[in-house]
């Protein structure tokens, strides 16, 4: 592939539901443009795209693929992203990556949850964007339902361009709706010629038109003015306004085809050309970590190499492969040493490459606003910014969902731990939605994702990409333990085995602290010396071992005020170690005394609920079976409402799925650890039971 300037690219990111014909129409714009000399299939696992063997298996986008084509004088870099909402980080990069973006909609499907949340990325990102109606070869495909749904959904800037012409009850043209004139599909590459327009499309294509009438009449008051007093716009007059307005979001197209025959990718093609803007129409900024002064970027090729690395790929086959966007100057490689701004590490740069899928093509150079792949960059990740040492710029990290799905992980086979935690650093390092924390107070590994499906196909990954299997299971909840009420109790230590014994004497008074932050409060009242000043610390150093594990189910003690008040020694018998013991005899006895009303505490989290309206209702009756606490309601003006709400944390394990259930996808929840709160008497005895018998079955 030969070497492009800024004006002849065009980014674009593929979006929608998953399933809804991304990759098909991606694998048909490569078959149309001679990429391919034949079409894959998802349903094969031979597409370009989908080339990473849990894609196959699965016949399903798992992550984002760059397919870069060629196209009347222009480059196209098409990112295809996953559709299916675990996987949003993919998409998340891609449109960080992206200056436009196609949302495919399926014909049948209409608008399902995956457009909805691709239209929402589209608008954080401020990006161009056109719909493109797929499947309309299929008997069921409705496109004028379709354009009904997306005007309905988001608002009459949503104009199509398009009107399908069906004979036979099979799809075999269009009606160019901006120029007024009819297509024939022919060939084999969705090639398609002049016909005359017929008469079954003409009510339809009155209303169509009438529509981008409108919408060419709003770009400017001039031609409002015209279209008021009933004149006719010019076919250059009717360009220019539409050219416009899609770049600036005024006008959303709406195309429609068949991806699996071609229909229509040309028209696509063309329109991304036409309508969508090259890197130079877009502005970018990054700042000087040095001087703190911003430095406009802005996809300029005078200016020193920047770029930022938007996605990572590591594969046990093909490497290691850094996924940039140059944001100034042009990229060369050979000598061109750049500077990791967040690792502060330089990288040599010997070779440039375009990754099409797996296929890496090697490149003399990218321009400003190209996407590449530098190889083998060891220590650059994902949202590291590139620059040179003596002006490193650094440019915005992709804003990237916060994983919330959490599982507990071990290895099926002893001695893999230290493999798996190496596997699963190559696989947070491709996916920032993955995360590992060690849970050392539970003694346990957990994942993070954003769904449960992409927990396990992270565990099939390790065991088909890394040959190492480990087994998801329930995650334990990190309780606490605490006392409600006052106690006076004693602890004594008596030993003797020949020689010198062992003897310790505590008398303690045990009441809450009121402070549930702190382990314990400790105070010291002897009074005339019945236990020396130099065992105090062995006291409180058997508080703070005491307090780690507590006596009732193994948790950490919190809130406990201990405050030593009689005892007694014994001149020779009596060490810091006895003093000790008999503390951890004395917090035991505390707890053991019913007048100290030990109690479990289970950790409480403030959650925040996005969804639509109309499934409030439903939202806020889940929270309440799952002993949660709904405070309150607040819109976010866009026909969604954040419901706030304080839930047990052990009650939000599955909560993912369950809210996609009741939402049909498209609501999304926050959460974070609050505050502890005692737990009800059932889940206590529950608990402290299984603890026991855990602890038998350790024995």
């Amino acid at each position: 592939m030969k070497v492009y300037e800024t004006k002849d690219i065009r980014n674009v990111a593929v979006l929608g539901h998953g399933s809804a014909g991304k990759t098909t129409i991606v694998e048909a714009a490569a078959f149309v443009t001679g990429v391919i000399s034949r079409m894959g299939k998802v349903t094969d696992g031979s597409t370009i795209s989908d080339f990473d063997k849990e894609e196959v298996k699965r016949g399903f986008s798992l992550s984002t693929a760059v397919v870069p084509i060629e196209w009347e004088g222009k480059k196209i870099n098409l990112l295809d992203t996953p559709g299916y909402f675990d996987f949003v980080g993919e998409a998340e990069e891609a449109v960080s990556a992206a200056d436009a973006a196609v949302i495919v909609v399926n014909g049948k499907a209409g608008v399902q949850v995956g457009v909805q949340k691709a239209w929402d990325l589209c608008e954080a990102a401020n990006l161009p964007r056109l719909f493109f109606v797929t499947n309309m070869d299929d008997d069921n495909a409705n496109y004028a339902r379709v354009c009904e749904e997306l005007k309905n959904t988001f608002g009459t800037r949503v104009v199509p361009f398009q009107v399908p012409i069906r004979e036979n009850e099979k799809l075999a043209g269009f009606v160019n709706v901006p120029k007024m004139s009819a297509r024939r599909f022919t060939g084999t590459k969705g090639e398609y010629e002049e016909c005359a327009i017929p008469d079954s499309v003409k009510d339809l294509l009155e209303e169509t038109h009438g529509s981008l009438m409108e919408a060419v009449a709003e770009t400017d008051e001039e031609l409002m003015e015209r279209y008021f007093e009933g004149d006719e716009f010019t076919p250059e007059e009717i360009s220019n306004a539409l050219n416009s307005a899609v770049v600036n979001g005024d006008v959303i197209p709406v195309l429609m085809g068949s991806g699996l025959n071609g229909y229509g990718v040309r028209v696509l093609l063309h329109d991304i050309e036409k309508y969508f803007p090259s890197p130079a129409d877009r502005k970018i900024s990054g700042k000087n970590v040095n001087t703190d002064e911003e430095f406009a970027a802005d996809y300029d090729d005078t200016k020193p190499v920047t770029a930022k690395v938007f996605k990572t790929l590591i594969d046990p086959f093909i490497g290691k492969y850094s996924f940039i966007k140059v944001c100034s100057g042009v990229l060369k490689g050979g000598d061109t040493v750049l500077y990791d701004v967040q690792k502060e590490t330089e990288e040599k740069i010997a070779r440039v490459y375009l990754l099409r899928g797996k296929e890496a093509i090697e490149v003399p150079e990218l321009h400003a606003g190209d996407i590449g792949a530098l190889a083998k960059a060891m220590s650059v990740g994902t949202g590291d910014s590139l620059a040179s040492k003596a002006a490193p710029i650094e440019y915005p990290q992709p804003a990237i969902s916060k994983p919330y799905t959490s599982m507990a992980y071990r290895a099926v086979k002893k001695g893999d731990d230290d493999k798996i935690a190496t596997s699963l650093a190559k696989l947070m390092e491709e996916d920032l939605t993955i995360k590992t924390v060690n849970d050392k107070e539970n003694r346990q590994l957990l994942l993070y994702g954003i769904g449960d499906q992409q927990l396990e196909i992270v565990i099939s990954k390790l065991l088909n990409r890394y040959k190492v299997e480990a087994e998801l299971y329930k995650p334990k909840v990190a309780y606490r333990e605490t006392i409600l009420g006052s106690v006076h109790v004693q602890g004594k230590h008596k030993k003797q085995s020949g020689g010198h014994g062992q003897y310790g004497d505590v008398v303690m008074d045990f009441e809450p602290s009121g402070d549930l932050e702190t382990p314990y409060v400790f105070e010291e009242k002897i009074v005339g010396g019945v236990v020396p000043k130099n065992y105090f610390p062995a006291v409180e150093k058997g508080l703070q071992e005491m307090v780690v594990k507590g006596p009732l189910a193994g948790y950490p003690i919190v809130g406990l005020k201990a405050s030593l008040v009689y005892g007694s020694y014994h001149p020779v018998d009596s060490s810091e170690m006895a003093f000790k013991l008999a503390t951890h005899l004395a917090v035991k006895n505390c707890f053991a005394d019913k007048a100290s009303k030990p109690v479990l505490l289970e950790p409480i989290a403030s959650v925040k609920v996005k969804v639509p309206d109309k499934f409030t209702g439903d939202v806020m009756g889940d929270m309440n079976k799952r002993r949660g606490r709904v405070l309150g309601m607040e819109p976010d003006h866009k026909g969604n409402q954040i419901i706030m709400a304080d839930c047990p944390m052990a009650e939000l394990f599955g909560y993912n799925t369950d809210l996609r259930s009741m939402t049909g996808g498209i609501g999304s929840f926050t959460y974070e650890f609050s505050r502890y709160e005692q737990a009800p008497s059932d889940v206590q005895e529950k608990e402290i039971a299984a603890r026991a018998a855990e602890k038998d079955d350790e024995e």
